[in-house]
């Protein structure tokens, strides 16, 4: 399985398929979505599911915008922009979503700004729990061991690598933090990176998977976008590597 599927199907954990197919009927037959209107069971059931599916997807995809891009600044403003991006997500989604069903059951549509309050108040409720999940994800981060090129790192290095790249008979280590050259062979770099996965773009690069924010190409060559707008090259080499293993 590809490294994207797996984040993808990571989002589904045993728990949440539990809550969903406990907590989503249950839910269904005790709340109509809106007060001043109402949908058979049917209705209320496919609404509510469809909450629960926007609700993970906007999460999932807030996360991923706003980690992707925003890793060098403040928690603070990262926990803004996570909750602004999963309204703008949401919101819209979900409006469109009622919209759909309720014209199906043959009534009328809620007006946006009464979908527009769910959707704020919803909203708020995602950025809460995922914020929990955060703070989960972070402790369990802090039991993986780092890997042992760390250790070449200046005192106080709490950073995250995102690439190596030989240079003469130097190592430029590119982290969030700056980049940082030690003496090594490149070989040997990579060797100490374990157990962070990566891959070997060109005979000069190698990045960390978890950098790779996208694919770019410019006069017939393929580069990798990495997170801090890094733009490294592919070579013919290694693409076939790369696509196998789904980065590209």
């Amino acid at each position: 399985m590809s490294p994207k599927l797996s984040l993808i199907f990571a989002e589904i954990t045993l728990r949440r398929v539990i809550a969903g197919l406990l907590f989503v009927p249950l839910l269904a037959y005790t709340f109509p979505p809106f007060r001043e209107m109402d949908l058979p069971f049917f209705g209320r059931l496919v609404f509510w599911s469809g909450v629960m599916g926007l609700a993970m997807a906007a999460t999932w995809g807030s996360r991923n915008l706003v980690r992707g891009r925003m890793n060098h600044v403040g928690l603070t403003q990262r926990d803004v922009a996570f909750a602004l991006v999963i309204l703008v997500l949401f919101t819209p989604a979900l409006w469109v979503m009622t919209w759909v069903l309720y014209t199906a059951c043959g009534q009328d549509a809620p007006g946006l700004l009464a979908v527009g309050t769910y959707g704020a108040l919803f909203s708020t409720g995602l950025v809460l729990i995922s914020k929990g999940d955060t703070g989960t994800e972070d402790t369990d981060n802090k039991g993986v061991s780092k890997p042992r090129l760390v250790n070449r790192l200046p005192t106080g290095f709490h950073g995250e690598i995102l690439r190596l790249t030989v240079r003469d008979h130097n190592v430029d280590v590119v982290t969030t933090e700056g980049t940082f050259t030690i003496r090594s062979r490149f070989a040997d770099a990579i060797s100490e990176m374990d157990p962070v996965s990566g891959h070997c773009t060109h005979r000069s690069h190698w990045v960390t998977d978890a950098a790779i924010l996208s694919v770019s190409k410019s006069k017939g060559k393929t580069f990798l976008r990495l997170r801090n707008d890094d733009l490294v090259p592919v070579s013919r080499k290694y693409k076939p590597q790369l696509e196998e293993d789904g980065l590209i």
